[in-house]
């Protein structure tokens, strides 16, 4: 006597969803780069800044060092690691700060860099909470995509 098999069947192939998670894939993707990008525009601008385009001092400031910090995430961000992210999205505001602060305080042309600083501070932001967010969403439809549909039976039906 053959029994029904207890396995659970794949779901069937179905190009349209398919192709939506391609599309989610490629958005987060785009998302990564930014946030990677903006992260690496702002640890140069920073070094530049204090180095050689406006230093506070003629021939540069310890005020470089700045930069060290913004480092560290550098490759968890590459190793696409969703913690790094996260708590990326935190520290950039004390960037975001200064930046504001010496857009005020300071002369042109340390103040246009300031502005600038601002600008690449709410890139990395908008970059990893976009990034966060669109991962959770591509996760959450893959998984609803790829698991049984709900009318499935769970076992297999019993012989009489």
């Amino acid at each position: 006597m053959n029994l029904p098999s207890t396995a659970p069947t794949p779901p069937a192939k179905d190009p349209a969803r398919d192709a939506a998670i391609a599309a989610g894939m490629h958005q987060v993707n785009l998302s990564r780069w930014l946030a990677v990008g903006s992260l690496v525009a702002l640890v140069v601008l920073s070094v530049a800044w204090e180095l050689y385009l406006a230093p506070i001092k003629p021939g540069g400031s310890l005020l470089a060092l700045k930069a060290l910090p913004l480092c560290v995430p550098l490759a968890g961000l590459l190793k696409n690691r969703m913690y790094t992210y996260r708590w990326v999205s935190l520290l950039v505001w004390l960037y975001f700060t200064e930046g504001v602060v010496r857009a005020y305080g300071d002369r042109a042309p340390s103040s246009y860099y300031a502005l600038l600083e601002v600008f690449l501070c709410l890139t990395l932001f908008a970059g990893c909470a976009l990034h966060v967010r669109l991962r959770l969403r591509n996760a959450k439809s893959t998984v609803a995509a790829t698991s049984l549909p709900d009318d499935a039976p769970a076992t297999a039906p019993t012989a009489p």
